[in-house]
């Protein structure tokens, strides 16, 4: 076998069994195989979460290798003050909305009003843009997410902050707010839901996406 494959099946291997920080440390330094690593933990979930925003597999696929060429772009910049699966997650988001507001303005988009799944969900954009115009925008919508998120009332917040924001997995989600799975699915749905509405309030029918057109 090519000394060269060997090479690189041997440094696959030995990249399957690090923690995602050490994983982290290397791909920061251009570790190729740390990142691919990185990117494989994470991408069911990252195309989950495009699917349950464009409903199109085929768009959505799309946007997560969009996102996770950003991500390899920056990963040198990434500070680690969330988990990489949320920083991921907000850039696959990001580049969701920005298909979204594409086909709107070619008039081909309609948005169904409740996300069904319980897959986390986020609608933070993340800082990947660099015009003032475009970084005023993102503030603006994680302001009033964050002022909408306090205002939404404390059950449901809970159900939020730890499914989608803390990305606890739906039986943590309900050990920690004592209930079963099944009552802390529902729970979480009437919390996005209530988020959605309050959220469409700022940005009218279309989501967030209007607040940075």
């Amino acid at each position: 076998m090519d000394s060269a494959i060997t090479s690189r099946m041997q440094n696959h291997h030995h990249c399957r069994r690090l923690s995602e920080s050490e994983l982290i440390d290397l791909a920061q330094t251009g570790d190729h195989s740390a990142f691919g690593e990185l990117v494989a933990r994470h991408h069911t979930a990252a195309t989950k979460i495009a699917l349950s925003i464009l409903r199109d597999r085929s768009d959505a696929e799309d946007e997560v290798q969009n996102a996770v060429f950003k991500a390899y772009e920056h990963i040198a910049q990434f500070q680690r003050e969330a988990k990489f699966s949320t920083w991921l997650t907000r850039i696959v988001v990001n580049q969701c909305l920005m298909r979204l507001r594409q086909l709107r303005r070619s008039k081909l988009l309609y948005i169904e009003e409740a996300v069904s799944s319980d897959e986390a969900l986020t609608f933070e954009l993340p800082d990947t843009r660099r015009s003032p115009e475009d970084e005023f925008g993102r503030n603006q919508v994680s302001r009033l997410l964050e002022q909408e998120i306090r205002r939404t009332p404390l059950l449901l917040r809970r159900a939020f902050l730890l499914r989608d924001v803390e990305q606890r997995s739906m039986p943590e989600v309900a050990e920690e707010l004592g209930i079963s799975v099944a009552a802390a699915k529902s729970r979480l749905l009437r919390a996005r839901a209530e988020l959605r509405r309050r959220m469409t309030r700022h940005a009218g029918t279309v989501g967030p996406a209007t607040l940075t057109a």
